[in-house]
């Protein structure tokens, strides 16, 4: 798939606003054992990149090229096999195909769809059309979400590591239509801000809030009243998680209670210690909440193996719970999709 962790597209556009050359790197198929999946994308320009197919040598001769695209002097876009292993000395040993391609004002009209289309989770197809000398570019959306669908097609079939290149006249078609979870944050205490900064790259769609006016001030943070925050959390989604960590018991345990109440939430994590979480147990429980319910809360966050009470530390083991939650529950839905079939 197309890499929606980061807006790879609103990326170049950034550049082609700043009037600096850029170019796009694609990984286009991988063979064997590669640092990154197909359908990665990196931005590259004069003074630096944006996103990763993986570092190591790959990544600085892919970067190295495409820096000297931008002069001028070579093509506006190549194909480049890398085998990993004897080439570029890397312990992975597999295969990539990737594509380089300079990014241009003529760009900006497809980089701006698939950006908006990014930015709202909606699925879409990027599909290059190989013509004379150039790639025409188009964005069309996805009516229907296959259930494994290879993540980079060239002439119907999935793109290939090694053997035929493109040809005038073939289509490469990426698809991007997995949307990121969405993460209902509460609370923009220093936890809160080390948490949203340790989510930024990653496949979460944050929605952060917190009561206190002065929480305005914090990028990216929307302040509601309490009523209204219980609100958010009662209607939270079944595919949504959640975290609680305001400044406040009193306004912790409202939100507890409306998520549980609300039946949503795939994951509701609370931030406290033991004795936090047999408070609220024992008064939820009072509150006439079943223990099935109450099986939902996780309290305390995070890794149980790490102790620090350090901002920076919660976030990253947080992160890391929840990368391992959201992994188990695609291999599930996978396992199922299988099964189905």
């Amino acid at each position: 798939m197309i890499s929606a962790h980061k807006n790879w597209a609103r990326a170049a556009l950034s550049r082609l606003d700043a009037n600096d050359n850029a170019a796009l790197v694609t990984v286009l198929a991988t063979e064997g054992s590669a640092p990154r999946e197909a359908g990665t994308k990196m931005v590259v320009w004069e003074g630096g990149q944006s996103g990763t197919i993986g570092g190591g040598n790959l990544e600085h001769q892919a970067t190295s090229q495409a820096r000297r695209m931008l002069t001028g002097s070579q093509a506006a876009f190549a194909i480049q096999d890398y085998p990993l292993g004897p080439l570029l000395a890397q312990c992975c040993g597999g295969r990539v195909r990737l594509m380089i391609e300079r990014v241009e004002a003529a760009s900006r009209d497809w980089l701006t769809e698939a950006a908006r289309r990014m930015d709202a989770d909606q699925p879409f197809e990027l599909r290059t059309r190989f013509d004379p000398g150039l790639l025409t570019k188009t964005i069309a959306p996805i009516a229907a979400l296959d259930a494994d669908p290879p993540a980079v097609r060239l002439g119907g079939a999935p793109a290939a590591a090694r053997g035929a290149r493109p040809e005038l006249g073939d289509e490469l078609v990426e698809r991007s239509e997995s949307p990121r979870r969405p993460l209902l944050l509460f609370g923009a205490g220093h936890v809160g801000q080390a948490i949203a900064r340790a989510f930024a790259p990653l496949p979460f769609k944050l929605f952060w809030y917190d009561s206190r006016a002065e929480a305005a001030e914090i990028p990216g943070v929307v302040v509601r009243e309490p009523a209204e925050l219980a609100a958010l959390a009662m209607g939270a989604t079944p595919q949504a998680y959640g975290l609680i960590l305001t400044h406040d018991h009193a306004l912790d345990y409202a939100l507890t209670s409306a998520g549980l109440a609300g039946g949503g939430f795939a994951y509701l994590g609370l931030i406290g210690s033991k004795t936090k979480r047999a408070r609220f147990m024992h008064r939820l429980r009072d509150d006439g909440f079943s223990e099935l319910a109450l099986n939902r809360l996780t309290c305390p966050i995070g890794l149980a193996g790490l102790k620090s009470k350090a901002p920076e530390v919660i976030a990253v083991s947080v992160a890391a719970d929840l990368l391992m939650r959201l992994e188990a529950a695609q291999a599930r839905n996978d396992e199922g999709v299988c099964a189905s079939v």
